[in-house]
């Protein structure tokens, strides 16, 4: 079955999966933990393990919404005006977020295995990720359209997008030992992530309207 997803669309996804993903997290001072502790190669375990549990998270999603919206019909807007209220939170969030990072304790194990594992657990735990992306993917999926083709891109989306950002973060604390010493970088970036949660939030609503 052939993707309806269009290459902007698929542009747009991976702009904003890939800004999102550069924001400093937990995700992200573990992958820069395990990188400056234990070398490249333990940050590229530690991002894969956490784009594992991201695909998990987006399968579950994307087939979610699409039942969702199957059972609920008209009401899914309901469903949409609360995505767009959480991802408005998250980006006055970011905004208003502290600029200083700090590197996060690095465990005393330092198997490929056990990277991997800080990785995957960290965002399995991060139960927050399931309702990000309720919220996020209307945006971008008519779900009325969606066929395997279109999940299968979005998590290529995701892998180039989300890992890619990780595996940037796991370099420079491999090379440096810290990840963006300037505050002033890291307001940058989160204003940027938060201004892109807002744009979000305002194009979910506008699609509820049948206004794009």
């Amino acid at each position: 079955m052939e993707s309806t997803l269009t290459l902007t669309t698929i542009g747009a996804l991976l702009g904003t999966m890939i800004v999102l993903a550069m924001v400093p997290s937990v995700s992200v001072l573990a992958v820069s933990a395990r990188a400056a502790a234990f070398g490249f190669t333990h940050g590229l375990f530690t991002a894969l393990g956490i784009v594992v549990a991201d695909i998990l998270f987006i399968v579950i999603a994307v087939y979610g919404l699409a039942l969702i919206a199957e059972l609920m019909g008209d009401q899914f807007r309901l469903i949409q005006y609360l995505g767009a209220a959480y991802l408005t939170w998250l980006g006055i969030s970011m905004w208003r977020a502290d600029a200083k990072a700090r590197i996060a304790d690095s465990v005393s194990q330092s198997s490929w295995l056990s990277s991997f594992l800080s990785g995957f657990l960290i965002t399995l735990g991060d139960q927050k990720a399931i309702v990000f992306y309720l919220g996020f993917f209307p945006v971008f999926i008519d779900l009325s359209t969606m066929t395997p083709a279109d999940t299968l891109i979005i998590v290529l989306v995701a892998i180039v997008g989300v890992g890619g950002a990780k595996l940037v973060h796991a370099y420079l604390a491999d090379r440096a030992a810290v990840v963006f010493r300037d505050s002033r970088a890291l307001r940058g970036i989160n204003r940027l992530a938060a201004c892109i949660m807002i744009t979000v939030a305002v194009a979910l609503l506008l699609k509820t309207r049948d206004w794009i």
